[in-house]
């Protein structure tokens, strides 16, 4: 996601944001999506949001949220406005060090388990998916340890996000250099067909990924996410307040089989949330696990 700091030439700009418009959008985009938007990062509202207003041919940003609650493309203009607000920064298997951890001691053991039961089946969420690179680095990571014998397996990944142009960025399965920036040569050239405008994804990583917009804020439909042994939302409760955050963990631990797991970004903890879920600590950071 960009930041605005300059406008372009020719075009008309708007009047600052007061703190009176501020409250309206920070509440409009609580209400929507539970993103909390601190005072202290007005500035960053304010620069997200003024080239779509020049571009809207408004003149404030009162009139845009008006715009936003009673416009006549308002179901449109909120896709746009979740789109400005929320950051899409990723990249195919980043923070490896968390994934070689998530791999050698979470992911194998629960193949090993479901293989043993003669389940042979995986659920994997991964929450916030933005525009697909982290659900197909565990597709990709599945491939790599099951080899072949991935055909027997019942795989199913599903990744959501909030924003529609990420979610159908992630079904094009098309990525430039920027994305695979932290992939190994070799995983490139397994997974990955070039093409004029990028990387392709290869079809048989993107068959065990189910892509779907969701809202994280809306209980009903994550009640509709199949039961999962492991959950993925990295770098995504860090924009909740408490209550959000509260709400969010609270889904994932009704969602999880007992036993599963939630990986959460390494920089993130769960301490001072709630304590139903069980920390257990693995030598690349804390990793949650529903016990009952």
């Amino acid at each position: 996601m960009s930041f605005f700091s300059s406008q372009p030439l020719g075009l008309r700009t708007t009047t600052p944001l007061t703190d009176k418009e501020f409250e309206e959008l920070r509440s409009f985009i609580y209400q929507l999506a539970g993103i909390d938007v601190p005072k202290q990062r007005k500035y960053l509202l304010e620069n997200r949001l003024r080239s779509r207003i020049i571009e809207l041919k408004l003149k404030s940003f009162s009139e845009y949220y008006q715009y936003l609650r009673h416009g006549a493309d308002r179901k449109q203009e909120i896709e746009v406005f979740c789109e400005k607000m929320t950051t899409n920064e990723t990249s195919f298997f980043r923070d490896q060090k968390q994934l070689d951890v998530f791999r050698d001691s979470i992911l194998m053991p629960t193949l090993d388990e479901q293989k043993n039961s003669g389940r042979k089946s995986l659920n994997i969420w991964s929450a916030g998916c933005s525009s697909g690179e982290e659900p197909y680095t565990l597709s990709m990571m599945l491939h790599e340890i099951l080899k072949l014998g991935i055909i027997g397996w019942k795989i199913r990944i599903t990744a959501n996000d909030i924003s529609s142009a990420m979610i159908e960025k992630a079904k094009q399965g098309l990525y430039n250099d920027y994305s695979l920036r932290n992939t190994p040569k070799d995983i490139i050239a397994r997974y990955f067909t070039k093409e004029p405008g990028g990387y392709r994804i290869h079809p048989k990583v993107q068959k065990n990924v189910n892509f779907q917009k969701i809202n994280l804020n809306d209980t009903a439909a994550l009640k509709t996410i199949p039961r999962s042994q492991i959950v993925f939302c990295r770098n995504v409760i860090i924009y909740f307040d408490l209550a959000m955050k509260k709400k969010v963990i609270n889904a994932f631990y009704d969602n999880l089989q007992p036993g599963g797991y939630l990986i959460l970004g390494h920089s993130e903890s769960l301490h001072s949330i709630t304590n139903i879920f069980q920390p257990v600590r693995k030598p690349g950071g804390m990793v949650y696990q529903r016990m009952e």
